[in-house]
């Protein structure tokens, strides 16, 4: 184990510069590359506190995704932004790990996966909730992303067959146009995906956000924060209704009890 962390602190790391070269190239997507972000002292704190969490124990499920997952850990006593008791309830008791790293778009999950975050592990169940970052600092569109999202299928697969993979769809919210008319884009192919891949499922829950055929703010915690930022990341609450729309196929994948 010591061996193997060592070997992946060795690997070069990936900075800005190098994305923004990538990206300029024209010819690359930068969605599909895989991408370390060890150099940020919080991440590779994270990375090697999650390689031992993936081995004090069996691992029959994964959130695989960005800060929307990770904040399946964050606690508050307001209950807006107290997610862990929905954690707790709805995985408390599966055998469980969130991988979920703020700012990571699919090249930095692509990343992850490919250094240690599918070894020595068996999950028969992975939900994957990726995307939302591309349309942000690495600015790539719908076509390029869905590519990523591809690629970081193909690998949990090659490495875990055994795993069902429970993917879902890119959330609103309310940033620029462009990164609506691109959400819905992606979501669309998206939808195609189970065809070519029966060890996917692919659930939109984008309708909890939805008011009269709008995006509601009033569902996100980036409004609620100081200062107020676009609307992006689920409340507890809504996170809630999105793990218990995908619960009926969670419980049966898992082969146990629906959770409420």
């Amino acid at each position: 184990m010591l061996r193997s962390v060592a070997i992946k602190l060795a690997m070069p790391i990936m900075t800005s510069v190098a994305i923004a070269l990538l990206t300029s190239a024209g010819s690359r997507n930068i969605a599909v590359e895989p991408v370390s972000r060890m150099s940020q002292g919080w991440w590779r704190a994270r990375f090697e506190n999650k390689q031992a969490e993936l081995r004090r124990a069996p691992v029959d499920l994964l959130w695989l995704g960005d800060s929307i997952t990770q904040n399946w850990e964050r606690s508050s006593p307001e209950a807006w932004q107290d997610f862990a008791p929905v954690w707790q309830r709805f995985y408390g008791d599966r055998h469980a790990v969130d991988l979920g790293f703020k700012g990571d778009s699919t090249c930095h999950l692509l990343w992850r996966l490919q250094h240690g975050e599918l070894d020595d592990i068996s999950p028969r169940v992975a939900i994957l909730l990726i995307g939302a970052n591309n349309f942000g600092h690495i600015h790539t569109d719908a076509d390029q992303t869905f590519d990523g999202i591809q690629a970081i299928l193909d690998v949990i697969h090659r490495h875990q067959p055994q795993t069902h993979i429970v993917l879902l769809g890119v959330l609103p919210s309310i940033r620029s146009d462009w990164v609506s008319r691109n959400t819905t884009h992606l979501n669309n192919r998206l939808g195609g995906i189970p065809a070519d891949r029966p060890y996917v499922t692919y659930v939109n829950v984008g309708d909890l956000f939805l008011t009269h055929g709008l995006v509601d703010a009033t569902r996100f915690i980036d409004p609620r924060l100081t200062p107020p930022a676009p609307p992006l990341h689920p409340t507890a609450q809504v996170q809630a209704e999105m793990a218990g729309r995908i619960e009926p196929i969670v419980a049966h994948l898992l082969q146990d009890h629906v959770h409420h």
